[in-house]
């Protein structure tokens, strides 16, 4: 099993990412924490860095897996700069192991609190929006599978 995180609700899990960047009045050490969150990324297999798992709009590279488990989605990523891993790792410890409606209800606010979207550059910022579509994409079609739906229909 891919567990990730102790299974916690989204809310939950924005307050914890919250606190955390609450900790520092500097701009510069949150910079700091996102590239540790960074270095600390659960990277994706070699077999999801591919065109296939490729997020568009994005500066970087980066590469985004989801796994279906026991109801839950278990996301996975990569990219091939730091600032971006740690971005796609905050989203991933407040994202993974939720099922498809929670995702898909998630106002994700903690984005705002913690000032994340005003700190990044506009293509950085853009980016971030891309990966949230694209988590919220991979939520879309799991729900969609759990219904007993197929994309061919309709």
């Amino acid at each position: 099993m891919l567990t990730l995180w102790p299974p916690m609700s989204i809310s939950e899990n924005e307050q914890i990412v919250i606190d955390e960047f609450a900790a520092y009045d500097d701009w510069l050490d949150k910079y700091n924490l996102l590239v540790e969150m960074g270095k600390s990324l659960p990277v994706i297999g070699p077999q999801y860095k591919t065109d296939t798992y490729l997020i568009s709009g994005c500066q970087s590279k980066v590469w985004l897996h989801a796994a279906f488990e026991n109801g839950k989605i278990i996301f996975t990523a990569d990219s091939d700069a730091i600032i971006t891993k740690g971005i796609v790792n905050l989203l991933m410890r407040v994202l993974s192991n939720q099922s498809p409606d929670d995702i898909l209800q998630a106002k994700l606010g903690f984005i705002d609190q913690i000032g994340l979207q005003e700190h990044l550059s506009p293509t950085r910022s853009n980016g971030l929006s891309n990966m949230v579509k694209q988590m919220k994409l991979y939520a879309t079609v799991f729900k969609m599978k759990m219904a007993g739906k197929t994309g061919s229909q309709g």
